[in-house]
């Protein structure tokens, strides 16, 4: 069963994401900031994480950055899910091995779903 981390500080969309996955089968856990994200993701090692970029406490290029210094967050895939432009994210995260960058009013959850599906398989 693939496993899936939702950081995110909306909770409706974090639940949102958190039903589709879980019935698309997916082990699924959440966190509402960077700070408890990271944790999380230490404790549960996820095949994928899908990262807001604004949020309070620790924001997702912080986070993103954090997880690729730990030796087991270094191939984590990582979906950015943003409410900015592609042009508008920033280089660093780019740099920091992102898998993809969704732009939250453009994709649908089943969109979303058939994304991360693709890159579990790649």
């Amino acid at each position: 069963m693939p496993r899936i981390a939702i950081i995110e500080d909306d909770p409706a969309i974090s639940q949102m994401y958190r039903f589709k996955f879980e019935a698309e089968k997916y082990e699924v856990e959440t966190a509402e900031n960077g700070k408890l994200g990271l944790e999380l993701a230490e404790k549960m090692r996820p095949d994928i994480i899908l990262l807001d970029l604004m949020m309070p406490e620790m924001n997702g290029d912080e986070m993103l950055e954090l997880l690729r210094k730990k030796a087991w967050g270094k191939d984590i895939k990582v979906v950015i899910l943003t409410n900015k432009g592609e042009q508008e994210v920033p280089t660093e995260v780019r740099t920091l091995g992102v898998s993809a960058i969704i732009l939250k009013a453009d994709m649908t959850p089943r969109q979303v779903a058939e994304i991360v599906q693709k890159l579990l398989k790649s």
